[in-house]
Protein backbone atom coordinates (compact mmCIF):
# COMPACT_ATOMS: atom_id res chain seq x y z
CA UNK A 1 0.00 0.00 0.00
CA UNK A 2 1.30 3.43 -0.88
CA UNK A 3 0.34 6.13 1.26
CA UNK A 4 0.25 10.14 0.02
CA UNK A 5 -1.71 13.06 0.85
CA UNK A 6 -3.85 13.34 -1.92
CA UNK A 7 -5.63 11.25 -4.30
CA UNK A 8 -7.33 12.86 -7.33
CA UNK A 9 -9.57 10.16 -9.41
CA UNK A 10 -10.51 11.57 -13.18
CA UNK A 11 -8.39 13.68 -14.71
CA UNK A 12 -10.96 15.91 -15.98
CA UNK A 13 -10.79 19.72 -15.23
CA UNK A 14 -11.08 20.99 -11.76
CA UNK A 15 -9.04 17.09 -10.91
CA UNK A 16 -6.27 18.00 -13.21
CA UNK A 17 -5.85 21.91 -12.47
CA UNK A 18 -6.02 20.89 -8.44
CA UNK A 19 -3.53 18.07 -9.46
CA UNK A 20 -1.06 20.77 -10.27
CA UNK A 21 -1.64 23.26 -7.66
CA UNK A 22 -1.27 20.72 -4.50
CA UNK A 23 2.14 19.29 -6.35
CA UNK A 24 3.74 22.90 -6.70
CA UNK A 25 2.79 23.30 -2.94
CA UNK A 26 4.93 20.50 -2.28
CA UNK A 27 2.24 17.79 -1.45
CA UNK A 28 2.35 14.41 -2.84
CA UNK A 29 -0.65 13.41 -5.18
CA UNK A 30 -1.74 10.91 -6.95
CA UNK A 31 -3.84 11.13 -9.91
CA UNK A 32 -6.20 8.37 -11.09
CA UNK A 33 -7.58 8.56 -14.69
CA UNK A 34 -9.13 4.96 -15.96
CA UNK A 35 -7.85 5.97 -19.64
CA UNK A 36 -5.19 7.41 -20.91
CA UNK A 37 -7.72 8.27 -23.57
CA UNK A 38 -9.57 10.91 -21.31
CA UNK A 39 -6.15 12.83 -20.01
CA UNK A 40 -8.40 16.05 -19.58
CA UNK A 41 -11.74 14.83 -19.08
CA UNK A 42 -14.81 14.99 -21.01
CA UNK A 43 -14.50 18.20 -22.46
CA UNK A 44 -11.48 18.05 -24.39
CA UNK A 45 -12.13 14.11 -25.36
CA UNK A 46 -16.09 13.54 -25.51
CA UNK A 47 -17.67 17.18 -25.10
CA UNK A 48 -17.18 20.56 -25.93
CA UNK A 49 -14.04 20.62 -28.04
CA UNK A 50 -14.14 17.81 -30.65
CA UNK A 51 -18.22 18.70 -30.81
CA UNK A 52 -17.23 22.33 -31.51
CA UNK A 53 -14.26 21.33 -33.77
CA UNK A 54 -17.52 19.62 -36.22
CA UNK A 55 -19.60 21.98 -35.91
CA UNK A 56 -17.10 24.99 -36.81
CA UNK A 57 -16.34 22.74 -40.05
CA UNK A 58 -19.65 22.19 -40.49
CA UNK A 59 -20.85 25.59 -40.86
CA UNK A 60 -17.56 26.53 -42.92
CA UNK A 61 -18.05 23.81 -45.63
CA UNK A 62 -17.64 24.41 -49.32
CA UNK A 63 -18.29 21.44 -51.37
CA UNK A 64 -20.64 20.13 -53.56
CA UNK A 65 -23.34 17.18 -52.74
CA UNK A 66 -20.81 14.57 -54.00
CA UNK A 67 -18.36 15.67 -51.36
CA UNK A 68 -19.83 15.41 -48.28
CA UNK A 69 -18.87 12.35 -47.13
CA UNK A 70 -15.79 12.74 -48.14
CA UNK A 71 -15.65 16.27 -46.45
CA UNK A 72 -17.18 14.78 -43.13
CA UNK A 73 -14.68 12.01 -42.82
CA UNK A 74 -11.82 14.26 -43.28
CA UNK A 75 -13.51 16.52 -40.72
CA UNK A 76 -13.54 13.55 -38.45
CA UNK A 77 -9.43 12.80 -38.89
CA UNK A 78 -8.64 16.41 -38.54
CA UNK A 79 -10.55 16.33 -35.06
CA UNK A 80 -9.06 12.84 -33.72
CA UNK A 81 -5.38 14.95 -34.07
CA UNK A 82 -6.73 17.81 -32.55
CA UNK A 83 -7.92 15.90 -30.18
CA UNK A 84 -4.91 13.81 -29.81
CA UNK A 85 -2.82 17.00 -29.61
CA UNK A 86 -4.96 18.27 -26.42
CA UNK A 87 -4.88 15.39 -24.61
CA UNK A 88 -0.42 14.42 -24.98
CA UNK A 89 -0.70 18.32 -23.96
CA UNK A 90 -2.76 17.64 -20.84
CA UNK A 91 -0.72 14.65 -20.15
CA UNK A 92 3.12 16.60 -20.23
CA UNK A 93 1.74 19.58 -17.85
CA UNK A 94 1.32 17.33 -15.12
CA UNK A 95 3.84 14.28 -15.58
CA UNK A 96 6.38 17.00 -15.36
CA UNK A 97 5.12 18.39 -11.94
CA UNK A 98 7.29 17.33 -8.97
CA UNK A 99 4.90 15.70 -6.01
CA UNK A 100 2.78 14.34 -8.82
CA UNK A 101 2.16 10.79 -10.00
CA UNK A 102 -0.05 9.45 -13.25
CA UNK A 103 -1.87 6.13 -12.34
CA UNK A 104 -3.65 4.62 -15.54
CA UNK A 105 -6.14 2.25 -14.31
CA UNK A 106 -9.79 1.71 -12.70
CA UNK A 107 -10.31 3.32 -9.12
CA UNK A 108 -12.42 2.42 -6.88
CA UNK A 109 -12.86 2.85 -2.64
CA UNK A 110 -11.71 0.41 -0.16
CA UNK A 111 -12.86 2.53 2.55
CA UNK A 112 -13.10 6.86 3.53
CA UNK A 113 -9.30 6.52 2.88
CA UNK A 114 -8.11 4.01 0.85
CA UNK A 115 -8.64 3.40 -2.70
CA UNK A 116 -7.94 0.81 -5.11
CA UNK A 117 -6.72 0.75 -8.49
CA UNK A 118 -6.98 -1.77 -11.32
CA UNK A 119 -4.48 -1.69 -14.02
CA UNK A 120 -3.44 -3.76 -16.94
CA UNK A 121 -0.29 -5.43 -13.95
CA UNK A 122 -2.81 -6.35 -11.43
CA UNK A 123 -3.79 -4.16 -8.47
CA UNK A 124 -2.06 -1.19 -6.82
CA UNK A 125 -4.18 0.26 -2.91
CA UNK A 126 -3.64 3.87 -2.02
CA UNK A 127 -4.03 5.72 1.04
CA UNK A 128 -4.71 9.32 1.18
CA UNK A 129 -5.09 12.02 4.24
CA UNK A 130 -7.59 13.63 1.06
CA UNK A 131 -9.77 12.37 -1.54
CA UNK A 132 -11.08 14.32 -4.35
CA UNK A 133 -13.31 12.44 -6.52
CA UNK A 134 -13.65 14.00 -10.49
CA UNK A 135 -15.09 11.38 -12.69
CA UNK A 136 -17.44 13.42 -14.66
CA UNK A 137 -20.74 11.83 -16.28
CA UNK A 138 -21.60 9.72 -18.98
CA UNK A 139 -24.47 9.02 -21.05
CA UNK A 140 -27.80 7.93 -20.15
CA UNK A 141 -29.32 5.10 -21.82
CA UNK A 142 -33.06 5.02 -20.94
CA UNK A 143 -34.73 1.01 -21.28
CA UNK A 144 -36.06 0.80 -24.39
CA UNK A 145 -36.43 -2.46 -25.93
CA UNK A 146 -33.54 -3.01 -28.49
CA UNK A 147 -31.63 0.41 -27.41
CA UNK A 148 -28.43 -0.80 -27.20
CA UNK A 149 -25.05 0.75 -28.51
CA UNK A 150 -23.75 -0.61 -31.05
CA UNK A 151 -22.17 0.10 -34.82
CA UNK A 152 -25.34 1.69 -35.57
CA UNK A 153 -26.76 3.23 -31.98
CA UNK A 154 -24.51 5.69 -31.08
CA UNK A 155 -24.05 8.15 -28.05
CA UNK A 156 -22.51 11.75 -28.12
CA UNK A 157 -18.82 9.65 -27.81
CA UNK A 158 -19.57 7.22 -30.51
CA UNK A 159 -20.40 9.44 -33.21
CA UNK A 160 -17.79 11.20 -33.26
CA UNK A 161 -15.55 8.97 -33.97
CA UNK A 162 -17.47 7.77 -36.93
CA UNK A 163 -15.50 8.64 -40.28
CA UNK A 164 -19.16 7.73 -42.14
CA UNK A 165 -22.06 10.68 -42.97
CA UNK A 166 -24.97 9.06 -41.57
CA UNK A 167 -27.16 9.39 -44.88
CA UNK A 168 -30.61 9.73 -42.00
CA UNK A 169 -30.15 10.25 -38.44
CA UNK A 170 -32.71 10.03 -36.12
CA UNK A 171 -32.01 11.49 -32.62
CA UNK A 172 -33.88 10.35 -29.53
CA UNK A 173 -33.92 13.39 -27.20
CA UNK A 174 -34.71 16.77 -28.59
CA UNK A 175 -32.51 18.63 -25.49
CA UNK A 176 -29.82 20.83 -26.46
CA UNK A 177 -27.03 17.81 -26.95
CA UNK A 178 -29.33 16.20 -29.49
CA UNK A 179 -29.93 19.87 -31.11
CA UNK A 180 -26.27 20.04 -31.30
CA UNK A 181 -25.58 17.32 -32.97
CA UNK A 182 -28.88 17.73 -35.30
CA UNK A 183 -27.43 21.32 -36.32
CA UNK A 184 -24.01 19.86 -37.14
CA UNK A 185 -25.19 16.48 -39.24
CA UNK A 186 -27.52 18.18 -40.91
CA UNK A 187 -24.83 21.00 -41.87
CA UNK A 188 -23.09 18.14 -43.23
CA UNK A 189 -25.78 16.81 -45.55
CA UNK A 190 -27.55 14.07 -43.09
CA UNK A 191 -31.17 14.01 -43.25
CA UNK A 192 -32.02 14.59 -39.46
CA UNK A 193 -35.17 13.68 -37.28
CA UNK A 194 -35.00 14.37 -33.74
CA UNK A 195 -38.07 12.38 -31.78
CA UNK A 196 -38.89 14.50 -28.49
CA UNK A 197 -41.21 13.21 -25.91
CA UNK A 198 -41.94 16.86 -24.81
CA UNK A 199 -45.55 17.87 -25.57
CA UNK A 200 -43.58 21.54 -26.58
CA UNK A 201 -40.44 22.66 -27.71
CA UNK A 202 -37.95 23.80 -25.62
CA UNK A 203 -40.53 24.28 -23.01
CA UNK A 204 -38.58 25.88 -20.09
CA UNK A 205 -37.25 28.76 -22.59
CA UNK A 206 -39.50 31.96 -23.45
CA UNK A 207 -42.31 31.24 -26.23
CA UNK A 208 -40.54 33.56 -28.95
CA UNK A 209 -36.91 31.88 -27.93
CA UNK A 210 -38.09 28.54 -28.88
CA UNK A 211 -40.15 29.82 -31.65
CA UNK A 212 -37.03 31.21 -33.69
CA UNK A 213 -34.70 28.35 -32.57
CA UNK A 214 -37.53 25.64 -33.84
CA UNK A 215 -37.97 27.86 -37.00
CA UNK A 216 -33.96 27.85 -37.48
CA UNK A 217 -33.92 24.02 -37.12
CA UNK A 218 -36.31 23.71 -39.87
CA UNK A 219 -34.45 25.96 -41.90
CA UNK A 220 -31.48 23.49 -41.95
CA UNK A 221 -34.15 20.40 -42.54
CA UNK A 222 -34.10 18.90 -39.17
CA UNK A 223 -37.54 17.26 -38.69
CA UNK A 224 -38.47 17.07 -35.20
CA UNK A 225 -41.32 14.93 -33.89
CA UNK A 226 -42.41 16.33 -30.69
CA UNK A 227 -44.82 13.99 -28.23
CA UNK A 228 -42.85 10.82 -29.28
CA UNK A 229 -42.74 8.24 -27.13
CA UNK A 230 -40.16 5.31 -27.91
CA UNK A 231 -41.39 1.68 -27.77
CA UNK A 232 -38.60 -0.46 -29.31
CA UNK A 233 -35.39 0.05 -31.11
CA UNK A 234 -34.40 -2.62 -34.05
CA UNK A 235 -31.24 -3.30 -36.04
CA UNK A 236 -32.05 -4.81 -40.01
CA UNK A 237 -28.31 -5.11 -41.58
CA UNK A 238 -27.34 -1.68 -42.08
CA UNK A 239 -30.78 -0.15 -41.53
CA UNK A 240 -32.51 0.56 -37.98
CA UNK A 241 -35.82 0.81 -37.41
CA UNK A 242 -37.32 2.69 -33.81
CA UNK A 243 -40.55 2.64 -32.92
CA UNK A 244 -42.69 5.40 -31.58
CA UNK A 245 -46.65 6.29 -30.34
CA UNK A 246 -47.80 9.30 -30.26
CA UNK A 247 -51.51 9.68 -29.61
CA UNK A 248 -51.86 6.18 -29.08
CA UNK A 249 -50.74 5.19 -32.90
CA UNK A 250 -47.62 3.35 -33.35
CA UNK A 251 -45.32 4.93 -35.87
CA UNK A 252 -42.21 3.86 -37.57
CA UNK A 253 -38.97 5.86 -38.79
CA UNK A 254 -36.06 4.17 -40.54
CA UNK A 255 -32.78 5.47 -40.71
CA UNK A 256 -29.13 4.05 -40.72
CA UNK A 257 -27.69 5.50 -37.91
CA UNK A 258 -29.65 6.62 -34.80
CA UNK A 259 -28.33 9.15 -31.59
CA UNK A 260 -29.35 8.65 -28.09
CA UNK A 261 -29.09 12.28 -26.62
CA UNK A 262 -31.25 11.68 -23.20
CA UNK A 263 -28.36 13.37 -20.89
CA UNK A 264 -25.95 12.25 -19.04
CA UNK A 265 -25.72 11.22 -15.28
CA UNK A 266 -22.81 11.46 -12.98
CA UNK A 267 -20.43 8.76 -13.45
CA UNK A 268 -20.18 6.79 -9.97
CA UNK A 269 -21.12 2.91 -10.68
CA UNK A 270 -17.27 1.44 -11.01
CA UNK A 271 -16.58 3.90 -8.11
CA UNK A 272 -18.20 2.16 -5.12
CA UNK A 273 -18.69 5.04 -2.99
CA UNK A 274 -20.93 2.82 -0.85
CA UNK A 275 -17.48 1.70 0.69
CA UNK A 276 -16.21 4.85 1.78
CA UNK A 277 -19.74 6.14 3.23
CA UNK A 278 -20.48 8.75 0.54
CA UNK A 279 -23.72 9.43 0.24
CA UNK A 280 -25.59 9.84 -3.33
CA UNK A 281 -28.28 11.99 -3.94
CA UNK A 282 -31.39 11.08 -5.96
CA UNK A 283 -30.20 11.20 -9.40
CA UNK A 284 -27.15 9.12 -8.33
CA UNK A 285 -25.04 12.30 -7.89
CA UNK A 286 -22.36 12.79 -5.10
CA UNK A 287 -24.12 15.03 -2.53
CA UNK A 288 -21.76 18.12 -1.33
CA UNK A 289 -21.97 20.97 1.14
CA UNK A 290 -21.23 24.21 -0.57
CA UNK A 291 -17.65 23.91 0.03
CA UNK A 292 -17.82 20.62 -2.25
CA UNK A 293 -17.30 18.09 0.56
CA UNK A 294 -19.24 15.24 0.84
CA UNK A 295 -20.07 14.00 4.06
CA UNK A 296 -16.73 12.55 4.69
CA UNK A 297 -14.87 16.20 4.92
CA UNK A 298 -11.75 14.74 4.04
CA UNK A 299 -13.62 13.52 0.77
CA UNK A 300 -14.60 15.74 -1.90
CA UNK A 301 -16.26 15.85 -5.59
CA UNK A 302 -16.13 18.19 -8.22
CA UNK A 303 -17.36 18.66 -11.45
CA UNK A 304 -20.34 16.70 -13.22
CA UNK A 305 -20.17 13.93 -10.71
CA UNK A 306 -21.83 16.46 -8.11
CA UNK A 307 -24.67 17.03 -9.40
CA UNK A 308 -24.15 20.60 -10.51
CA UNK A 309 -24.58 22.53 -13.54
CA UNK A 310 -22.53 20.17 -16.35
CA UNK A 311 -20.03 22.67 -18.25
CA UNK A 312 -16.12 22.30 -17.67
CA UNK A 313 -16.35 26.12 -16.86
CA UNK A 314 -18.16 25.47 -13.72
CA UNK A 315 -15.77 22.63 -12.97
CA UNK A 316 -12.88 25.14 -12.81
CA UNK A 317 -15.42 27.15 -10.59
CA UNK A 318 -15.19 23.97 -8.33
CA UNK A 319 -11.33 23.43 -8.31
CA UNK A 320 -11.18 27.55 -7.06
CA UNK A 321 -14.16 26.41 -4.52
CA UNK A 322 -11.66 23.53 -3.08
CA UNK A 323 -8.59 25.39 -3.04
CA UNK A 324 -9.36 28.54 -1.30
CA UNK A 325 -11.23 25.61 1.13
CA UNK A 326 -8.20 24.24 1.48
CA UNK A 327 -6.21 27.56 2.22
CA UNK A 328 -8.46 28.66 4.99
CA UNK A 329 -10.52 30.85 3.14
CA UNK A 330 -14.68 30.51 3.18
CA UNK A 331 -15.61 33.48 1.47
CA UNK A 332 -16.55 31.62 -1.81
CA UNK A 333 -18.74 28.60 -2.35
CA UNK A 334 -21.03 27.12 -4.49
CA UNK A 335 -23.48 30.25 -3.33
CA UNK A 336 -21.48 32.75 -4.44
CA UNK A 337 -22.79 31.83 -7.97
CA UNK A 338 -25.56 34.32 -8.43
CA UNK A 339 -25.49 33.88 -12.21
CA UNK A 340 -24.83 30.91 -14.49
CA UNK A 341 -24.48 31.26 -18.02
CA UNK A 342 -24.53 29.02 -21.17
CA UNK A 343 -24.39 28.73 -25.17
CA UNK A 344 -25.95 25.61 -27.47
CA UNK A 345 -23.93 26.09 -30.30
CA UNK A 346 -26.79 26.15 -32.78
CA UNK A 347 -27.17 28.01 -35.93
CA UNK A 348 -27.28 30.42 -35.02
CA UNK A 349 -25.86 30.08 -31.25
CA UNK A 350 -28.28 30.34 -28.04
CA UNK A 351 -26.98 31.87 -24.76
CA UNK A 352 -28.76 32.59 -21.62
CA UNK A 353 -28.18 34.14 -18.28
CA UNK A 354 -30.58 34.50 -15.36
CA UNK A 355 -33.78 34.62 -15.94
CA UNK A 356 -36.46 34.28 -19.15
CA UNK A 357 -39.62 36.75 -19.38
CA UNK A 358 -42.21 33.89 -18.25
CA UNK A 359 -39.53 32.99 -15.49
CA UNK A 360 -39.35 36.18 -13.90
CA UNK A 361 -43.00 36.74 -13.85
CA UNK A 362 -43.52 32.88 -12.39
CA UNK A 363 -40.84 34.47 -9.60
CA UNK A 364 -43.24 37.89 -8.81
CA UNK A 365 -41.25 40.17 -10.61
CA UNK A 366 -42.58 43.44 -12.34
CA UNK A 367 -40.56 43.51 -14.79
CA UNK A 368 -39.95 45.67 -18.52
CA UNK A 369 -38.73 43.09 -21.03
CA UNK A 370 -36.55 44.40 -24.25
CA UNK A 371 -35.90 42.62 -27.94
CA UNK A 372 -34.08 43.35 -30.30
CA UNK A 373 -34.46 41.42 -33.94
CA UNK A 374 -30.87 40.14 -35.28
CA UNK A 375 -31.97 41.58 -38.47
CA UNK A 376 -31.38 44.94 -37.44
CA UNK A 377 -27.39 44.36 -35.56
CA UNK A 378 -25.24 45.66 -38.85
CA UNK A 379 -22.57 43.15 -38.09
CA UNK A 380 -25.48 40.47 -37.98
CA UNK A 381 -25.39 41.61 -41.74
CA UNK A 382 -21.61 41.29 -42.24
CA UNK A 383 -21.88 37.66 -40.98
CA UNK A 384 -24.52 36.74 -43.45
CA UNK A 385 -26.94 35.05 -40.54
CA UNK A 386 -29.49 37.94 -40.11
CA UNK A 387 -31.97 34.87 -37.94
CA UNK A 388 -32.32 35.27 -34.11
CA UNK A 389 -33.50 37.99 -31.35
CA UNK A 390 -31.92 39.53 -28.67
CA UNK A 391 -33.77 39.61 -25.39
CA UNK A 392 -33.50 40.90 -21.95
CA UNK A 393 -35.19 40.92 -18.59
CA UNK A 394 -34.75 44.33 -16.02
CA UNK A 395 -36.65 44.16 -13.03
CA UNK A 396 -38.49 47.75 -13.04
CA UNK A 397 -38.26 48.80 -9.16
CA UNK A 398 -34.43 47.93 -9.67
CA UNK A 399 -33.22 48.72 -12.90
CA UNK A 400 -31.01 45.54 -12.45
CA UNK A 401 -31.12 43.23 -15.29
CA UNK A 402 -32.54 39.36 -14.24
CA UNK A 403 -31.35 37.43 -16.98
CA UNK A 404 -30.91 37.59 -21.02
CA UNK A 405 -31.44 35.22 -23.99
CA UNK A 406 -29.43 35.79 -27.11
CA UNK A 407 -29.98 33.61 -30.74
CA UNK A 408 -28.09 35.49 -32.79
CA UNK A 409 -24.07 35.02 -33.98
CA UNK A 410 -21.37 35.37 -31.57
CA UNK A 411 -23.72 35.19 -28.75
CA UNK A 412 -21.70 33.06 -26.66
CA UNK A 413 -19.40 35.94 -26.40
CA UNK A 414 -21.82 38.60 -26.18
CA UNK A 415 -23.09 36.68 -23.05
CA UNK A 416 -20.02 37.31 -21.18
CA UNK A 417 -20.83 40.84 -21.13
CA UNK A 418 -23.85 40.85 -19.25
CA UNK A 419 -23.08 38.03 -17.21
CA UNK A 420 -20.00 40.45 -16.25
CA UNK A 421 -22.92 43.31 -15.48
CA UNK A 422 -24.63 41.27 -13.72
CA UNK A 423 -22.47 40.12 -11.38
CA UNK A 424 -21.30 43.51 -10.38
CA UNK A 425 -24.70 44.29 -9.46
CA UNK A 426 -24.73 46.98 -12.18
CA UNK A 427 -27.99 48.51 -14.02
CA UNK A 428 -28.89 47.98 -17.25
CA UNK A 429 -28.28 51.43 -18.45
CA UNK A 430 -24.24 50.53 -17.96
CA UNK A 431 -24.91 48.44 -21.29
CA UNK A 432 -27.22 50.83 -22.43
CA UNK A 433 -25.13 53.65 -22.45
CA UNK A 434 -21.30 51.71 -23.13
CA UNK A 435 -18.85 52.34 -26.24
CA UNK A 436 -18.59 49.32 -27.56
CA UNK A 437 -16.16 48.62 -31.07
CA UNK A 438 -18.00 48.64 -34.14
CA UNK A 439 -19.55 46.69 -35.52
CA UNK A 440 -19.29 44.17 -33.49
CA UNK A 441 -22.44 42.19 -32.02
CA UNK A 442 -21.94 43.74 -28.51
CA UNK A 443 -22.30 46.93 -29.89
CA UNK A 444 -26.11 45.83 -30.36
CA UNK A 445 -26.65 46.21 -26.38
CA UNK A 446 -26.72 49.84 -27.03
CA UNK A 447 -29.44 49.34 -28.92
CA UNK A 448 -31.27 46.16 -27.10
CA UNK A 449 -31.95 48.31 -23.94
CA UNK A 450 -32.84 51.76 -25.83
Amino acid sequence: MQKVENIIIGFGKAGKTLAGYLGKQGQKTVLIEKTPNMYGGTCINVGCIPSKALSVKANRKKYSEKEQAEYYAQSVKEKKNLIALLNKANYDKLAGVPNIEIVDGMASFLDEHRVLVEHEGGTTEYQAEKIFINTGSKSFIPRIEGLSISERILTSDEIMNLETLPKKLTIIGGGFIGLEFAKTYAEYGSKVTILDSSEKFLAKEDDDIAEAVFKSMENLGVHIILNAKVQKVSEEGEDTSIYYEIDGETLEIRQDYILVATGRRPNVADLKPENAGVKLGERGNIEVNEFLQTNKEHIFAMGDVNGGPQFTYISLDDFRIVRNFLQGESSYSTKSRAFIHSSVFLNPTLSKVGLGEKEALKEGYDIQVFKLPVAMIPKAKILGNQIGLYKAVVDKKTNKILGATLFAEESHEVINIIATAMAMDANYTVLKNQIFTHPTMAEALNDLFQ
